[in-house]
């Protein structure tokens, strides 16, 4: 794609005009290497960003949140935790938890109080909320795939399908807003609440839709023909997927980087620091950093 053609496809997007670089140059800041800051964890998750640009993440079958402060210090947040996996931080600085231990939706305040969101879907467990994304209006979408937890006492899927939900900013009003999807997995959105792009793990793709003002979704199209575990977007309109290291492509959906991380698996990962330009990888047993030439999009992902 042309330069002039690209740039318009990122306005589109409503991201940052400035610092911009073509996007065949690396993601990464010259002479930034990888970074192992922790380890011992059973398995790392939902690493999401505060206001102050701490990084909370999950190790979930230990059951706890722990938080990796800007000053660099590792401590435990809140265990037991209720077996959380992805998370975000909403504007009012709660953080939103898929606590899949009974298959909710927490909001955990900043003094700990934990408010359960959602409970079920038409009076059903939902399968197991994987990764949720706050729309900038306050709304969430959250992903529902399917895996079978040692912690639960039932083995088949309570739903039909594995589908991506939207509850309402008011919290009122859960909709399912796909129904084509095998296993949605990763999710983010754009910072202008435009866009929202969902990873199908089990089909090994992720799509790109518009968002309705109703908070459904339209305009369905293929974005890569690559699945993903967890995901984030950059001031650029760069998309990261997980899964061996970390794949970046650009807006049009062209694989342009990848950030090699020795582990099994990298499972998600967030912008944070005071500058939101670090990024953090959750990934098997061990929690890494690497800095980067270009910010992340979202306030707190």
């Amino acid at each position: 794609m042309k330069a002039k053609a690209l740039l318009a496809l990122i306005a589109a997007l409503g991201l940052a005009a400035t610092d911009r670089v073509e996007a065949a140059d690396s993601v990464v800041a010259p002479g930034a290497k990888l970074e192992k800051l922790a380890g011992g964890f059973e398995f790392t998750e939902g690493p999401t960003c505060d206001a102050g640009g701490n990084i909370y993440f999950t190790d979930q079958p230990n059951n706890r949140i722990m938080k990796w402060s800007v000053d660099g210090k590792l401590s435990t947040f809140m265990q037991p935790a209720g077996r959380a996996n992805g998370m975000d931080f909403d504007a009012k600085g709660n953080l939103i938890a898929c606590a899949d231990e009974h298959d909710q939706l927490w909001s955990i305040a900043p003094d700990k109080q934990v408010t359960v969101l959602i409970k079920d879907y038409q009076g059903k467990l939902l399968c197991g909320p994987n990764d949720v994304w706050c729309h900038p209006d306050g709304g969430l979408y959250i992903t529902d795939p399917f895996y079978k937890r040692p912690w639960w006492d039932h083995s088949e899927r309570p739903q039909d399908g594995e589908h991506v939900y939207f509850l309402s900013a008011d919290r009122k009003q859960l909709t399912r807003v796909t129904h084509d999807l095998k296993q949605p997995n990763g999710i983010t959105g754009t910072p202008d609440g435009k866009w929202l792009f969902v990873a199908d793990i089990g089909a090994g793709k992720t799509y790109r839709y518009t968002i309705q003002p109703d908070g459904t979704l339209a305009d369905k199209k293929l974005f890569c023909p690559m699945g993903s575990d967890g995901m984030t977007i950059d001031a650029e309109g760069n998309l990261y997927l997980t899964g061996k290291g970390v794949t970046v492509f650009d807006p049009t959906g062209k694989q342009f980087d990848h950030i090699d991380v020795p582990e099994p698996w990298t499972a998600n990962l967030s912008f944070g620091g005071k500058d939101r330009q670090t990024l953090f990888i959750t990934a098997s047993k061990s929690f890494y950093s690497i800095r980067l030439r270009v910010k992340g999009a979202n306030p707190a992902k």
